[in-house]
């Protein structure tokens, strides 16, 4: 039988983590309540399994624990940020809650975050926008970073760049959460931990062959990962990865021109408050028809049903506030280290 912690336990075990390795405790707190968030709703490549990279960049200085982030720029409905490389949930929290405040007072928001620190499951944030009533769209990239090749190239220049997005219906709210690679980073270090190949050929090696091999994004020279679509459809990726690239790093006015400070990102907030544009009534009244058309298509072979986008993590999460989180095996044999270095209880599970 698999054991099961509570979230709080999990919230708290990871908050004790990061304020023995110095981070401030309001900060610390919020880190863990997105990354035990991720876990819930089964991103588990990025929940707890980043916690021992983020202390580890606590330790070395790459994550800055204490201080503020500063103000570049305020208008009503742009707001611009330098985060210090302060923890990239505390200030993407923070983020959100100022476009969603701005949003209710002016229709819109738009908030940029330069020189932020890593930001874990974007999905993690936005049931709680949505469930406002408001819309929103997420997306980031590391500028100093790259691992994902162009559609026809064969070196890396760019992040996975995700983007995500949420708005309400009558009933769930539509989440969505996409990277403009054909798979994640996390995904891959997984695969190559494991010593499995991936599902597909969704890489390339250093002569621009496809392979399901892991490794060749560790060889010298460098594989890369491909972008969404793949080997026949990653134009659609390539673009879409641009887009961010200008949502992010363009808008901020800081991105891969800048040296690199080490693994972080440059984020790019938008909320939206329909009671600005065609009314929130007549928005949920829309985007509940289509919900609708949607659920009720009648599935093709292999298909239970269809399902909107952030359903499966939104039941998955449900169940697990009532039953526990299973955790991935991997995540808590990865944290013992730092539980004994920092004289921190392991969780305890039922």
């Amino acid at each position: 039988m698999s054991v099961r912690y509570t979230p709080a336990t999990l919230i708290e075990f990871a908050t004790a983590l990061q304020v023995k390795a110095g981070v401030e405790a309001d900060k610390a707190r919020v880190v863990a309540e997105i990354l035990v968030e991720g876990d819930l709703m089964g991103h588990t490549t990025h929940g707890l399994m980043l916690l021992p990279q983020y202390l580890a960049e606590a330790e070395k200085g790459g994550l800055t624990k204490t201080g503020q982030e500063r103000v570049i720029a305020d208008f009503p409905a742009a707001v611009s940020w330098d985060g210090n490389r302060l923890p990239g949930p505390w200030l993407t929290v923070r983020g959100l809650a100022l476009a969603a405040e701005r949003a209710k007072k002016n229709g819109t928001c738009t908030l940029m975050i330069r020189r932020s620190h890593h930001i874990a499951c974007l999905a993690a944030y936005l049931r709680p926008i949505a469930e406002q009533g408001l819309m929103v769209i997420l997306s980031c990239s590391d500028p100093s970073m790259s691992s994902v090749a162009p559609h026809g190239g064969r070196r890396k220049v760019y992040t996975p760049n995700p983007f995500a997005a949420a708005w309400p219906t009558a009933g769930y709210p539509v989440i969505l959460d996409v990277s403009m690679s054909i798979t994640t980073n996390g995904m891959i270090s997984r695969c190559r931990n494991e010593k499995r190949p991936m599902p597909g050929k969704w890489l390339l090696d250093a002569d621009g062959n496809p392979t399901d091999d892991p490794n060749v994004l560790f060889n010298e020279p460098p594989g890369t990962l491909l972008p969404m679509g793949g080997v026949d459809h990653g134009h659609k990726g390539y673009a879409f990865a641009l887009l961010v690239e200008a949502l992010t790093g363009g808008l901020a006015g800081f991105g891969r021109a800048e040296p690199g400070e080490g693994w972080g990102a440059t984020i790019f907030i938008q909320v939206f408050d329909p009671a600005f544009f065609g009314g929130r009534k007549d928005f949920t009244r829309q985007t509940e028809f289509v919900a609708d058309a949607c659920r009720e298509n009648p599935p093709r072979p292999g298909f239970e049903r269809v399902r909107l986008p952030g359903e499966s993590g939104l039941r998955r999460r449900e169940k697990q506030l009532a039953t526990g989180i299973e955790l991935y095996a991997a995540i808590l044999p990865s944290l013992e280290p730092w539980g004994k270095k920092f004289s921190v209880p392991m969780p305890a599970g039922s």
